[in-house]
């Protein structure tokens, strides 16, 4: 088995390196120091590092405060309390405002699943890419979360980064260059195409290979950036593949599928399965068993594709 790597850590080590090359680099914490694993950065600069304790409102707040003062704040939260109760702030006090604040959902999705619902975030995609001037990421390894974390702290403006801590192996190394609004070609294929992101995309690999067995060769697209989103990709693959397959670990209502979709029904229009959580309350249980109890597997996303590709088989 491959050796699984925790996002999160990438995200530290990477926060503490760039705390070190430019002392406008603070973090703002809701006394979530251990889940977002900036004890480190704690350490090493304790005067720039403010936990506001359990006030997500406050703590979006702070960090905007902190933005227009000329710092570049890292927002650090559980992603279902930094997107579900700070939202207006989210809207308000760094999109409206365009102020340079990069927010950090960490174990998002479903990694919290034996707390159950109030604690899983999958509604936070939909949330955030309706709002305007905020990017949205989801890195899916840990060179991409690095990346990403470095490319958000030197871009100006919102940016929403999306972490999980359920364990991924390593897709990318120092060769890969991620943009903001770019997907990534992981493998080529041209009867199917799959496109996922952060945790889910691993699982995309897993059932191309799967569908090798039936003759099926599927294209992979790591889609990272929600909004805004690689359209050029998405219709390229439309057009190249006649199919798509979108994985997400987030409701199917309003996130990646969703997006994708919009794309295709104006341009392309494909047949399209979107997989996710079918809109309902995700119940409480380990994140593996969920993502099974959902499909959200390399056997559940081989299988749609099967599905999908029927009246090609006959």
């Amino acid at each position: 088995m491959s050796t699984l790597f925790d996002c999160r850590n990438a995200f530290a080590e990477t926060l503490v390196a760039l705390g070190e090359a430019d002392e406008r680099i603070v973090v703002v914490n809701n006394d979530s120091i251990g889940s977002s694993k900036t004890g480190a950065f704690r350490d090493r600069f304790p005067d720039r590092l403010i936990n506001v304790g359990i006030a997500e409102q406050n703590l979006v707040g702070v960090g905007a405060g902190l933005a227009n003062a000329g710092k570049i704040p890292f927002v650090c939260s559980a992603a279902c309390f930094l997107t579900g109760r700070a939202l207006e702030q989210i809207k308000a006090d760094v999109a409206y405002s365009n102020a340079n604040v990069k927010l950090v959902g960490v174990s998002s999705g479903m990694a919290y699943g034996p707390l159950g619902a109030t604690h899983h975030s999958i509604e936070d995609f939909a949330w955030t890419r309706a709002i305007a001037n905020l990017t949205v990421v989801a890195p899916a390894d840990p060179e991409e979360t690095a990346q990403a974390v470095r490319l958000a702290a030197n871009t100006p403006g919102p940016v929403f980064l999306r972490l999980s801590r359920m364990g991924v192996p390593a897709l990318y190394d120092h060769s890969y260059a991620f943009k903001f609004g770019k997907a990534s070609m992981l493998r080529d294929g041209g009867d199917v195409t799959l496109i996922a992101n952060g945790v889910m995309v691993t699982r995309a690999l897993e059932a191309a290979t799967l569908l090798e067995a039936h003759g099926i060769e599927a294209r992979v697209l790591n889609m990272a950036t929600v909004r805004p989103l690689d359209q050029e990709a998405i219709i390229a693959a439309a057009r190249e593949t006649g199919a798509l397959v979108t994985v997400e670990e987030h409701t199917t209502y309003g996130g990646l599928g969703s997006a994708v979709a919009e794309v295709v029904v104006q341009t392309v229009p494909v047949p399209m399965r979107i997989l996710g959580v079918p809109g309902v309350f995700a119940p409480t249980g380990d994140p593996a068993w969920l993502l099974e109890h959902f499909g959200l597997t390399p056997e559940g996303i081989c299988d749609a594709a099967l599905e999908l590709k029927k009246p090609v088989l006959r």
